[in-house]
């Protein structure tokens, strides 16, 4: 009589353990959405086409500045730059004061466009010339897609901006 509730017993304890062994752990699904994430980044980078949203800004007079109800973007191509990020700080010309100005709203074909690669991530470095002004565009991206964007113009103080990149939303029509 003992013999079956043994057997029956290590059964049990078998398939107790087998399914243990196949279930993956949270750390391992981290890791694998960890690493998911870092190739979808490489190949962004590597097409030189991706979206940087912010989610906050700095600039040298004011605090940290929270721009997740504001509408924010910067659109990188190899021929192409949008940007309608926001603007806080000074500017040393008359632009943007008393007209219809409203941030750092600039498109086109980027004089310089490079993208070097890093131990922890990646720096593009980007060159636009506006209408009436020159920017000079500093992404540094981390292999999660953090990101840290740092605007210098000709006219305004430099400003910095926080968030990550993505894939270009498609506009609609």
């Amino acid at each position: 009589m003992k013999t079956p509730k043994i057997v029956i017993l290590l059964l049990f304890c078998c398939n107790v353990l087998i399914g243990f062994s196949q279930e993956k752990s949270r750390r391992q699904l981290r890791m694998e959405q960890k690493i998911e994430k870092q190739k979808e980044i490489e190949k962004l980078i590597n097409a030189k086409e991706f979206q940087f949203v912010a989610r906050n800004s700095n600039s040298p007079t004011f605090r940290m500045i929270d721009l997740s109800i504001i509408p924010n973007f910067i659109t990188f191509k190899p021929d192409f730059i949008k940007s309608e990020m926001p603007f806080f700080g000074r500017g040393f010309s008359g632009l943007g004061y008393g007209g219809s100005d409203t941030g750092l709203k600039f498109e086109g074909k980027p004089e310089k466009f490079v993208v070097n690669k890093h131990k922890k991530g990646y720096q593009i470095e980007a060159s636009v010339r506006g209408q009436q002004d020159f920017f000079n565009i500093t992404l540094i991206v981390s292999s999660e897609g953090n990101s840290t964007l740092t605007i210098i113009s000709n006219n305004r103080e430099s400003i910095s901006y926080f968030g990550e990149i993505s894939a270009i939303e498609k506009e609609e029509k």
